[in-house]
């Protein structure tokens, strides 16, 4: 498989993996409410990741199959993720340490917000995987 092709592939699997980060609280976690006030606390909602991490499965899939300009698609891929990472990280550094405590005794929900921070930046990644392949860049 070529990079062109393999590049959307893993940036499809990456959006879905921050996609799976972000529900795995509301798998662990007793209280829904909770994970609500977890999430909500900081300064910006990690859900906006989601979001431009379903935007992203469908600009990387558009670009490989190449129902869309897949340069274009690239660059957009790129700086959907760009967004979401600093999306992520502005809320990972300004969510509330007692929140996190606060919330369950799940060592997952620790570390968390870290590993969403990390997931996220497989999106930027694979766009800019994906741009060099395509010799953008």
């Amino acid at each position: 498989m070529d990079a062109t092709r393999l590049a959307p592939t893993v940036g499809i699997a990456a959006c879905l993996a921050v996609l799976g980060v972000l529900a795995l609280p509301y798998l662990v976690v007793d209280s829904g409410g909770a994970v609500g006030t977890y999430y909500g606390t900081g300064g910006v909602n990690p859900l906006l990741t989601g979001i431009f991490a379903l935007v992203g499965v469908i600009v990387f899939a558009a670009g490989r199959e190449r129902r869309s300009d897949p340069s274009l698609a690239a660059g957009a891929a790129l700086t959907l993720g760009l967004f979401g990472t600093a999306v992520t990280l502005l809320w990972a550094v300004t969510v509330p340490e007692s929140v996190v405590v606060g919330m369950s005794t799940a060592t997952v929900v620790e570390y968390h917000r870290w590993v969403l921070v990390v997931a996220s930046l497989g999106i930027p990644a694979a766009g800019a995987w994906f741009s060099r392949a395509l010799g953008v860049f």
